[in-house]
């Protein structure tokens, strides 16, 4: 064969060798809305997975879509990693999305809705019910939500009406008694009333937009001619560009400020372009373009409304007495290095810390007997003076904020960071930096044009006529609720390196001085990137030498060109990768001569996956790492990131037998192919399901560590060449 009919092999630099990072996020989509279609899991957890599939969507259209009708508009036109431009990812996206869309109203409607039904427990619709229920929810509709309904008049006096983002809304059409013509109405669904309204004499629901349009001619003393429920999305451009704008302007700029801008670019991002028009497909055409032109929207922006409406609700069909509908109840269990704390007396954690680290594993160990005692512990101990903090997201009534905000009142030193650009959490994360400042904590606001998204806490404790510090390392924030459904790892030590390396990540923070060198941490953006392409370097050196070699890396994300590429490299000089990435993945696993010995897997269950773990097989000599970063440009350029080494041996093996149950996995783990699609494991016949979350569940619950009793063997050089 001539070489000109050779098949290409594609190079680590051409937009070939990527996958495009939006169409990869709504693979990870697909891989959701496979639990809401997949019969043998629980019939509830289905429709909570249904509603995470219209959060999700709901947000790829206000960061990711939004994004790219921003794109098309500039000139000239910035392409994709993997070549594509603006207008081409977005017919892309709106494709899958549509195509999605569909598939996830056609298992609702087809699946879910006629499996509730036969529990007993069915999402009615309320034409089909009978004359005595429409009765109660009339007057349920008179007493309880007609008082607080506010319809807003289109017409020469009354301009077309805001439309906030997500909301639920009716189109409502009214004769005019005036003139033979129709009025436009405009009425918003009430959030503060149940979506999801109970039948009476039944345990059925039936959805709130419904019984209010069934019954308008009590609001409007004429039953309307038309009624389409719709919803709008809106876009967000982030705090962020802005924040960089002040910046540059005023480098000095007051605490105050900061907060000021963010609570500006929250009003604003109210009133942000339409992204979206989720609408009744019923409503007539000529009908749907004047009610585009009044939105601002164009045909490419108008999707069909399912039946159900806002399918994101469904994550509050909260059905009472039907857990045998849900995923069996599982407890978070206690370390077994941290039971029995109250017994052993205070200072007890602090005891067991300086016996030798302690790895926890959420939330299959409780986050509230480790990581909340840390700091609860802290903040009560007459020897601690001082406590630090980083706060990324937290939650409402947080225990955790309550703890320092006691510590201060006993006079000990509290200084917490709290980024207030954590997207969809700034208004939250202001309330609490103001709560803690009026209790005399010391509150820094995120560092000069980045974002700190480090999970690190410091306590100083007096011992001995001198001072120890302890530190957590974690994966996850200091969120007690998504501490039960996130998957995060987490390290309590008082390694001296470790500890002075937190002080002075806290230290530059805080005083807004440089960063100086590190002992042992690794921090973005000062050298994550360059310690992570050495690692990568050097196990090509290892493999060159026929030593023991090999990646293993968990994380969220995967999208930075520079990292693949060096992923690419060394599985060209024969090094054997693994990539357990939860969402989106811009590289190509399994291209002949490309990536070969590199497998990309992804595990989807009722966790969210979102621990970051690092292992370089290191000529043997493994070396394990966890922290905050992904191997995305915004983690190793624009984000102030810490990974901390693992030092303790027993530790190390911890987590590698963790990752081994991952790649054991055969019943929840989705393997990628070279084009980007996923496929999920199946087990062989007669072959039990290992799922990997639920032996992560049965280790923790029978009374060891998650990790204990893993049999399988690690990763070896050269084991998955043909195998991706």
């Amino acid at each position: 064969m001539s070489d000109t009919k050779k098949k290409h092999q594609i190079t680590p630099n051409e937009p070939k060798a990527f996958l495009n990072r939006e169409l990869s996020w709504l693979a990870f989509a697909r891989r959701v809305l496979s639990l809401v279609e997949d019969e043998e899991l629980q019939l509830l957890e289905r429709v909570k997975f249904a509603g995470i599939m219209g959060m999700l969507h709901d947000e790829f259209f206000m960061k990711r879509m939004s994004g790219l009708k921003r794109q098309m508009l500039k000139k000239p036109r910035k392409r994709s990693l993997d070549g594509r431009t603006p207008d081409k990812e977005f017919e892309l996206c709106r494709n899958e999305l549509l195509d999605q869309d569909a598939a996830l109203a056609n298992a609702i409607e087809e699946q879910l809705r006629p499996a509730l039904a036969r529990e007993g427990i069915p999402i009615l619709k309320y034409e089909g019910l009978t004359e005595a229920q429409r009765r109660k929810l009339r007057e349920y509709f008179r007493r309880s939500v007609e008082p607080i309904l506010t319809p807003l008049a289109v017409d020469a006096e009354h301009p077309f009406p805001f439309i906030s983002n997500l909301g639920l809304n009716l189109a409502i059409l009214l004769p005019d008694q005036k003139a033979d013509k129709e009025r436009f109405v405009r009425l918003k669904v009430p959030d503060n009333r149940p979506r999801w309204v109970p039948v009476p004499g039944t345990d059925g629901y039936v959805p709130l937009e419904q019984v209010i349009a069934a019954n308008l001619d009590l609001t409007f003393q004429t039953p309307p001619r038309e009624v389409y429920p719709f919803r709008v999305t809106r876009g967000i451009k982030g705090a962020q560009s802005r924040l960089t704008d002040l910046e540059q302007d005023d480098p000095l700029r007051a605490p105050g400020v900061i907060v000021q801008l963010v609570s500006h670019e929250l009003k604003a991002r109210k009133f942000a372009g339409g992204v979206r028009l989720h609408v009744n497909p019923s409503m007539p055409k000529k009908r749907l373009k004047w009610f585009t032109e009044q939105l601002a929207v164009t045909g490419d922006d108008v999707y069909p409304m399912a039946s159900l409406g806002r399918a994101a609700d469904l994550l509050q069909f909260d059905v009472p007495n039907r857990d045998d509908l849900r995923a069996p109840l599982y407890t978070p269990a206690t370390h077994k290095r941290l039971r029995g704390l109250v017994e052993r007396g205070p200072g007890a954690i602090f005891d067991e810390i300086r016996q030798g680290d302690i790895l926890v594993h959420h939330p299959y160990h409780s986050f509230d007997s480790s990581v909340l005692e840390f700091i609860e512990a802290a903040a009560g101990d007459p020897n601690v003076l001082a406590i630090k903090l980083t706060i990324y997201r937290t939650s409402s009534q947080s225990p955790i904020v309550q703890a320092l905000v006691e510590a201060a009142r006993h006079g000990k030193q509290v200084a917490v960071l709290v980024e207030i650009t954590a997207r969809f959490d700034e208004a939250p994360n202001i309330a609490w930096g103001k709560l803690l400042e009026e209790e005399g904590v010391h509150v820094t606001y995120g560092a000069e044009q980045l974002k700190t998204h480090i999970k690190v806490a410091l306590v100083v404790r007096e011992e001995g006529g001198g001072v120890r510090r302890y530190a957590h390392f974690g994966t996850g924030n200091y969120h007690t609720g998504t501490a039960r459904v996130y998957e995060d790892i987490g390290l309590l030590t008082c390694d001296e390196a470790l500890c002075d390396d937190a002080a002075a990540v806290f230290n530059a923070l805080t005083g807004a001085t440089a960063h100086g060198k590190y002992q042992k941490l690794i921090v973005a953006p000062i050298a994550m990137r360059e310690r992570f392409q050495a690692m990568i370097k050097r196990e090509i050196e290892h493999a060159r030498a026929n030593r023991a070699a090999g990646i293993r890396a968990k994380m969220n994300q995967l999208q930075d060109p520079d990292m693949i590429r060096e992923l690419y490299r060394a599985s060209q000089e024969g090094v054997p990768i693994i990539l357990y990435v939860r969402g989106l993945c811009c590289l190509r696993p399994g291209v002949p001569g490309l990536s070969d010995n590199i497998r990309v897997v992804a595990v989807v269950g009722r966790f969210l996956e979102h621990s970051r773990i690092y292992s370089f097989t290191n000529g043997g000599e493994v070396e394990y790492y966890i922290g905050s970063a992904d191997w995305m440009q915004r983690n190793l350029d624009r984000r102030v990131e810490t990974i901390a080494p693992v030092l303790d041996p027993a530790i190390g093996r911890q987590l590698g037998e963790i990752l081994d149950v991952y790649d054991n996995d055969n019943y929840s783990a989705w393997d990628c192919g070279p084009g980007g699609i996923y496929t999920r494991r199946r087990p062989a016949k007669d072959e039990p399901p290992r799922a990997a979350q639920q032996v992560l569940i049965d280790r923790a619950s029978e009374g060891g560590d998650p990790a204990d009793g893993v049999k399988t063997p690690g990763i070896t050089p050269r084991s998955i060449a043909a195998d991706g």
